[in-house]
């Protein structure tokens, strides 16, 4: 594998770490614009640290899935798959160094084990769409 090859699948992780936070700050301001508003900031920040995490997962599902495939489409055949596997554990490696930095508590744990599997699944159908395209 190319150092140049490597380098897209790290930005493809980060790339989609952030689109992922991105999404949830989006529905935590459209919560509070238009679901449930006319609280104090408080009552938002604590709804966010509850919400993030579900965010996480229902809009990792389909930009893990995107990402993946394009990224997958841009490998031989026979390595697509594996380079979508690889933008997921370069993902995990992130997610997982921020999660034991934060308040890590079962609850936690046991949501971000169903987000990172919802992702792997994600990716790696990702992964086969984009070889296909491959042909």
């Amino acid at each position: 594998m190319k150092v140049g090859r490597l380098g897209w699948i790290i930005g493809a992780a980060i790339f989609i770490l952030i689109v992922n936070v991105a999404m949830s700050f989006l529905y935590i301001a459209f919560y509070s614009y238009f679901i449930n508003p006319g609280h104090d900031e408080q009552y938002y920040q604590e709804y966010a640290m509850s919400a993030a995490p579900y965010c996480s997962i229902i809009a990792g599902i389909p930009i893990f899935y995107f990402v993946c495939r394009w990224i997958s489409s841009k490998w031989e055949s026979s390595f697509a798959v594996k380079a979508a596997l690889l933008v997921w554990l370069v993902y995990v490696l992130i997610d997982l160094s921020i999660l034991t930095a934060a308040e890590f508590t079962l609850t936690l744990a046991v949501i971000a084990a169903i987000s990172l599997l919802t992702k792997l699944a994600s990716a790696y159908l990702g992964g086969l769409a984009g070889r296909k395209k491959t042909g």
